[in-house]
């Protein structure tokens, strides 16, 4: 990776950095701090399932365990919340490597592997559901203590310049597995294992390391959520919402590309605010809107909104480095 395959992010980065400048109601930076964070998660999931092919319907699983693991090491041990929303980070990559050492070993591909994953997520959210030590079923509430190193903040736009540069450091990890050996053998991976095997690529390393990697980004998502809202639950934390919101994301801006997960949560949660407001408190319009986007990116972008922004003439391929 060259200084070259930076620019474009540090330059979009920089950009958005000076959002708050600008905007300082509240309401819209709340948006955009919610839309960052899916974003985070998205990517998480890109780099499993756009680079390497592991379609994941749970990645609730590894949200799940960095709120949790952000909120609890405060609440229950005293611990610093920088530090928690760390070992949180870890922890879902522990719990990343964990579900992928026992599929992959296991040989599970394909459908096989999304259900599995959807199956830890919802054991996960049951447990989280049941345990005394969880808070059951009334969830984790964080004190509020407004200091900067009690990772709180006055301004919203302190949040959200956090979780800009959160996005900005993965876009130049998910930059630099596109360019590395590592992405290189992760996409043989994903177009062909059995020919990428005979190739001499070690594929259950390559899967392993894509998923931990996956499940560290997810959970930064997760515990940057709790940490933000001050508050965590089971159907929160663990619940199909965020893993729907990961998968559809890169789905709509570009699956297998850099930009695609961020372009593909500011155009879901844009277009679903913007709906809100035209169409009132109908429940459940933002949830018709992304479905609708969803058939539509299928039936006629599969490239995503990035396909449909390249030249034209140019090659399929040349939307995986966008």
């Amino acid at each position: 990776m060259t200084f070259r395959d930076i620019v474009p992010i540090a330059v979009v980065i920089a950009l958005l950095a000076f959002v708050p400048a600008f905007v300082t109601a509240n309401t819209v930076l709340n948006f955009l701090v919610f839309t960052l964070i899916i974003a985070l998660a998205a990517q998480g999931w890109n780099i499993l399932g756009g680079f390497g092919g592991q379609f994941s319907f749970g990645h609730a699983a590894f949200f799940g365990t960095g709120a949790y693991a952000a909120a609890l090491l405060q609440v229950r041990f005293g611990m610093n919340p920088w530090v928690a929303f760390v070992i949180g980070a870890v922890a879902g990559a522990a719990v990343g490597w964990m579900i992928g050492y026992l599929s992959f070993r296991s040989g599970l591909r394909g459908s096989y592997f999304a259900l599995v994953t959807l199956a830890f997520a919802e054991v996960l959210r049951i447990l989280a559901n049941a345990a005394t030590f969880t808070g059951g079923a009334a969830g984790v509430l964080i004190k509020l203590d407004v200091r900067p190193d009690n990772f709180q903040f006055e301004s919203r736009g302190a949040f959200f310049w956090i979780a800009l540069a959160l996005v900005g450091a993965v876009l130049v990890l998910t930059r630099w597995i596109e360019r590395s050996r590592f992405g290189a053998q992760l996409v043989a991976v994903r177009e062909n294992e059995a020919a990428a095997k005979a190739l001499g690529v070690d594929t259950l390393r390559v899967k392993l390391g894509a998923i931990t990697a996956s499940g560290a980004v997810t959970a930064a998502a997760g515990g940057l959520y709790a940490q933000y809202f001050l508050y965590v639950d089971a159907n929160i934390a663990y619940g199909t919402w965020i893993s729907v919101e990961a998968i559809l994301a890169p789905i709509v801006g570009g699956l297998g590309t850099v930009f695609g997960p961020l372009v593909g949560a500011v155009a879901l949660h844009g277009l679903g605010e913007i709906t809100k407001l035209a169409a009132g408190s109908v429940p459940g319009i933002d949830l018709m809107v992304f479905g609708g986007l969803l058939v539509a990116a299928v039936a006629f972008a599969p490239q995503g909104i990035l396909g449909l922004l390249r030249r034209p003439g140019q090659s399929k391929g040349a939307a995986r480095h966008a």
